[in-house]
């Protein structure tokens, strides 16, 4: 499990061509000491897939879904759980309102699945 809990500061999701602004403050729970320094490694997040289900809740509150925040965690969702989930799953399996759900898939479950193909990749 990741022992970093991720505070999104600001994130603008958008289309073709607009760009994403991300800024990351992470915190060590093991110390509780803060890392000051950006871990965004050109211009992406750390790896989802070492993300705890705590990790998982705090970047849906982050970016805005905070309501729906807690489907994540009543259903046990880590990061390996996200990149392996479908649109089918986002749509019918968390049991939230289809606009978010889609939201949620396109803009957020589908690049992170892509970011974490393309780095592991390599």
């Amino acid at each position: 499990m990741c022992n970093l809990l991720l505070h999104f500061i600001c994130w603008d999701i958008s289309r073709s061509h607009e760009k994403k602004f991300l800024s990351i403050i992470m915190e060590d729970k093991a110390n509780g000491s803060v890392d000051s320094k950006s871990p965004v490694e050109n211009g992406q997040l750390p790896d989802p897939a070492n993300w705890g289900v705590s990790d998982v809740v705090n970047y849906f509150k982050a970016t805005g879904f905070e309501e729906q925040a807690s489907a994540f965690q009543d259903q046990e969702i880590d990061g390996k759980s996200l990149l392996l989930m479908t649109r089918n799953d986002v749509l019918t399996g968390l049991s939230i309102k289809l606009g978010p759900a889609l939201k949620i898939y396109e803009y957020h479950v589908k690049p992170l699945q892509t970011q974490h193909l393309k780095s592991n990749a390599a």
